[in-house]
């Protein structure tokens, strides 16, 4: 347990909301905590010190990206990740399980993981839990993922082409797939404990598995924290199915995992599903949303997002949002100006924007963090109408 410490500070009376302290050797970061995702150990078109100015105290690299380049080895050899991309700050990285499985038409599940087609130069790759491991092992992240077996949240709609891709996948009944992903995930994990090689400076988190499916939710609880870990994640969600299904598995599950340690809801971050799963308990969240979004010229604000490409925001001098202090908005960058940075193509209005996204979810955090320590859980609803808006996310996007 030395490579993690976590620390509840206050609970609120309103919820499950707690407010906490995790603590690893590269520094600690404060719960709720938002991670945005460097995916290749770099965040897009941001410098690490305009991520620290953002608020950002930990974040999230692919191990799936880094796998394939520049490779575990090369990076150990660099000294790990942390030199590599000079951020001295704490580091998550996810499995790559799910990339690896998702990100290929062709990619071969099996007992011993997955077999798929690099994406750079086609060359055939296999990353099962052993490999997993050891390639997070040598990228040396503060906190590491299980290699789990993510089943999907629905079988394919009826196209003759998604469901080709889905008898390949072996995905031919979905409750047989569940039940499979559910006692494989188990099997991996035990192999992931067995191989995890740096446990006194990497703290190990297990994934809760079972798609909307609650008894193997419960099933998947019991048999992860079987395994005494460091935190657990819930996993398998937002990859498809609507909002009411994410809040119903994430309030089934929450309260489920150990009370005494840290719980992280994967890949979910539209603004609603954030506060939702904060007040069933859960202390940590990743997402793409606000880099991707912002190299798209989609920028998230307290009232919901705006579209700066449209041209009602060719003259507008506002800033994206006037009460955010980001470097976008304190700067004086009016929405004119931005909305011109895109349509001439300049890379600037990417690196703006994404820098907003980022300080708008930590600026969420924060004052998710003081409305539970002041116990004044109603005045997130004032303070950010986009908690309650349909329009401030589509609910059946995948969010990861």
């Amino acid at each position: 347990m030395s490579a993690l410490q976590f620390e509840l500070l206050a609970r609120s009376t309103a919820n499950r909301a707690r407010l906490g302290r995790v603590t690893t050797p590269h520094g600690s970061f404060d719960t709720p905590a938002f991670m945005p995702v460097a995916t290749a150990a770099a965040m897009k078109g941001l410098t690490p010190a305009q991520i620290r100015g953002t608020g950002s105290q930990i974040i999230l690299n692919n191990a799936y990206h880094l796998f394939l380049r520049p490779g575990g080895d090369r990076i150990e050899r660099l000294g790990g990740t942390h030199r590599l991309m000079r951020w001295n700050g704490p580091i998550l990285t996810d499995s790559g399980g799910y990339q690896a499985y998702s990100m290929s038409d062709t990619a071969v599940l099996s007992e011993e993981g997955v077999t798929f087609r690099s994406f750079i130069d086609g060359s055939k790759v296999h990353l099962g839990p052993e490999s997993s491991m050891r390639v997070q092992n040598q990228i040396g992240a503060d906190i590491i993922m299980a290699f789990d077996d993510c089943a999907p949240a629905a079988l394919p709609a009826e196209d003759a082409d998604e469901r080709r891709v889905a008898r390949t996948r072996g995905v031919v009944d979905h409750a047989l797939r569940m039940e499979e992903a559910h006692e494989r995930t188990l099997r991996w994990l035990d192999r992931c404990v067995q191989s995890h090689a740096r446990k006194q400076d990497q703290a190990l988190f297990g994934i809760v598995q079972g798609a909307t499916n609650l008894d193997l939710r419960r099933r998947s609880v019991e048999g992860v924290c079987a395994h005494d870990l460091p935190g657990y994640a819930i996993g398998g969600v937002a990859v498809g199915e609507g909002t009411e299904a994410i809040r119903t598995v994430v309030e089934f599950t929450t309260p489920l995992l150990p009370d005494n340690r840290p719980r992280y809801l994967m890949g979910v971050g539209y603004e609603r599903d954030i506060v939702m799963a904060v007040a069933a308990g859960v202390d940590m969240f990743d997402c793409v949303l606000p880099t991707r979004n912002g190299r798209n010229a989609n920028a998230f604000t307290p009232q919901g997002p705006i579209r700066l490409r449209n041209a009602r925001f060719a003259e507008d001098s506002l800033p994206i949002d006037p009460s955010c202090d980001c470097e976008a908005c304190a700067g004086g960058f009016s929405r004119a100006y931005l909305r011109h940075l895109f349509m001439a193509e300049e890379m600037l209005g990417p690196t703006l924007v994404s820098a907003h996204n980022i300080r708008h979810f930590q600026r969420l955090m924060l004052d998710i963090r003081t409305a539970i320590r002041e116990d004044a859980w109603s005045s997130l609803l004032v303070a950010w109408p986009c908690i309650g808006s349909d329009e401030a996310h589509s609910s059946t996007d995948e969010q990861t």
